[in-house]
């Protein structure tokens, strides 16, 4: 009986979809890590699997299918990011501070934890340094952005899925030497100024969180700021500005204090393996409840070390219903 690939040369769709289906999350994710953006990973996780079903009868089989597709799917990312337009950024709201700093990652979009459930549990290459799910966190995604693209796809590829230097070097067209090269100039400047990964959450942890949300919901700024590192940002993609400390939270925060919308409602998820929560406004005419963000936050030594705001356009992936009823 004809193999699944053979079938697939042959024209066979379901045998396509059955060949390459079990990879398709997980290169979603491989693309998410490479660009910061999901509806970007998921626009070029389509392109590749249409490369890869129109370049069929081009693989060799000298390589795994999955790291056939990887090969696939990260080069089309580095094409994409060339590619890619600046997009527009919101202004500040009058009477806010000026930022600590401005972001460099305009782009970055959170991934909802419910597609990380459906990533098979495969054992990355001896060679890895990360676990899978350390490296989805919004810290390690923000500095994977920062790294020139060659060095952010050799890191990932060694680093992160275990690759090594020769499969890596194949990949990516380049020689070992340089793959080499590459791989130690990301990870000099890692550690020079990558943020700290966030804990994974204790029971603990739970609990300040539970505090944290109550504070943030009655935007009692100084529960908030009390229960925060003092190294502590807050992001806001994709408008660039971040504030960085305790003191500087502690303005933000006051300065919106005086004209901010009460929050009728907060709807817990995660994303990123960090707890998140939907904020509804309501409307004082209707008297519906209107999705306002969504806050990602990340615990460190016991104290709220991030919070990371997103549009409410993000929510539809998290299933937060822009318009609720009380």
């Amino acid at each position: 009986m004809p193999s699944p690939l053979e079938l697939a040369r042959r024209g066979d769709q379901h045998a396509f979809d059955a060949l390459v289906g079990p990879y398709r999350t997980e290169l979603q994710v491989h693309c998410y890590r490479m660009l910061g953006s999901l509806q970007d990973a998921e626009d070029v996780t389509q392109e590749t699997l249409l490369a890869a079903w129109t370049g069929l009868a081009e693989f060799e089989a000298r390589s795994s299918v999955r790291t056939w597709l990887y090969r696939i799917a990260t080069n089309r990312c580095l094409n994409h990011r060339r590619s890619a337009t600046r997009r527009p950024q919101p202004t500040l709201p009058a009477g806010v501070p000026a930022p600590a700093s401005l972001g460099e990652v305009a782009w970055l979009q959170p991934f909802p934890d419910a597609l990380l459930d459906a990533v098979p549990d495969r054992r990355p290459g001896p060679e890895a340094r990360y676990e899978s799910r350390e490296a989805i966190t919004l810290a390690f995604v923000t500095a994977m952005q920062q790294l020139p693209p060659r060095q952010r796809a050799t890191l990932i590829l060694r680093d992160v899925l275990g690759y090594p230097a020769k499969d890596t070097a194949e990949m990516l067209d380049i020689t070992v030497v340089a793959a080499n090269n590459a791989l130690k100039r990301a990870r000099a400047t890692l550690r020079r100024s990558s943020p700290p990964i966030p804990d994974t959450p204790s029971k603990e942890d739970e609990a300040l969180l539970e505090r944290f949300v109550d504070a943030f919901l009655a935007f009692d700024v100084d529960a908030m700021v009390d229960l925060m590192s003092d190294d502590v940002w807050l992001t806001m993609p994709p408008a660039p500005y971040e504030y960085h400390g305790r003191d500087a939270a502690h303005r933000f925060f006051s300065a919106l204090a005086a004209d901010r919308q009460p929050i009728a409602l907060a709807v817990p998820t995660r994303a990123n393996t960090q707890p998140a929560w939907g904020h509804y406004h309501a409307d004082p005419a209707t008297g519906l409840l209107h999705l306002a963000a969504v806050e990602v936050v990340a615990v460190r030594g016991g104290l709220v070390s991030a919070l990371t705001r997103f549009e409410p356009e993000v929510g539809r992936w998290f299933g937060l219903a822009p318009t609720l009823r009380p």
